[in-house]
């Protein structure tokens, strides 16, 4: 399972990993190993997302023509997504705090750490590398709907205030990180942590984790956690209910799922210091 840290953290935490930094020429070198890792998780990828993932998806991907024998480099992303919908990416340490998360958001920026994981961690790490962030979300910024929310989400973190960012983070995670959808063809992911990761793409429309029919409210009183399989998913009734959600007023919303509290964790505590749930 493949799936980010929340991206919200105020604190950078401790990561092994170190972006790669590209040369006068914005080129950035990655190793044979390096390549041949983006390489596996593609060919792994690609090989099930067929009648899983949204078309929406599918399009973006298509039109991203993501190379799988090697690391993309991040203009060719941007010369694609700047096109689509004005967005393109930024290049990020592993981990960044939320001011930064909720500024690059705001300006159509998408964070992209750039190093990818290790051979031995090909199907979990905490930290959210290239391949989750170009494979995973990068293709759903390639539409309108999707593109308007996540700037609109960016927008109203830059102005909230730590607790509200809490539940900003918990509806990100239940959208953008680990959303689904009906459509005409039937259920589909359209969420980035769970299309970047192989076990989760399998596990989130089997019959064992519980779906609810999407409400913000809902979702920002839900707690997670980042190192395991979802127990829930949020499930949106059109890719169009983000955009029609952006136009709305998130922050009240906020605020009424402050007012009620959390729900109950579907799920036991981390056992560590409980910094992998929120």
């Amino acid at each position: 399972m493949t799936v980010t840290t929340s991206p919200h953290s105020e604190c950078v935490s401790k990561t092994g990993y170190r972006a790669r930094l590209p040369d006068d020429q914005g080129h950035i070198v990655y190793s044979d190993t390096e390549n041949a890792t983006w390489q596996a998780l593609m060919q792994r990828q690609l090989a099930i997302i067929e009648g899983r993932v949204c078309q929406q998806y599918l399009d973006g991907l298509e039109r991203l023509a993501l190379p799988e024998d090697r690391i993309p480099q991040l203009g060719e992303v941007d010369r694609v997504l700047q096109d689509a919908t004005g967005w393109r990416t930024a290049q990020v340490p592993a981990l960044i705090p939320f001011d930064t998360f909720f500024d690059l958001l705001a300006n159509r920026r998408f964070p992209v750490a750039t190093f990818i994981r290790t051979p031995e961690e090909m199907d979990y790490l905490k930290e959210p590398d290239i391949f989750h962030e170009l494979f995973g979300h990068c293709p759903m910024l390639t539409d309108p709907s999707f593109a308007e929310f996540t700037a609109t989400y960016g927008r109203l973190g830059q102005a909230a205030t730590h607790k509200e960012r809490v539940y900003l983070a918990r509806l990100y995670w239940m959208t953008v990180e680990f959303g689904l959808v009906d459509t005409p063809s039937g259920r589909r992911i359209y969420g980035g942590g769970i299309i970047s990761s192989h076990k989760e793409t399998l596990y989130a429309l089997s019959e064992v984790p519980e779906h609810l029919p999407f409400d913000p409210v809902e979702a920002m009183r839900t707690p997670y956690r980042i190192d395991i399989l979802q127990p829930l998913y949020y499930v949106l009734d059109a890719l169009t209910t983000l955009h029609d959600l952006s136009r709305q007023d998130i922050m009240g919303m906020v605020h009424r799922a402050m007012e009620l509290g959390l729900f109950e964790p579907r799920f036991e505590p981390a056992p560590s210091t409980g910094k992998a749930s929120a």
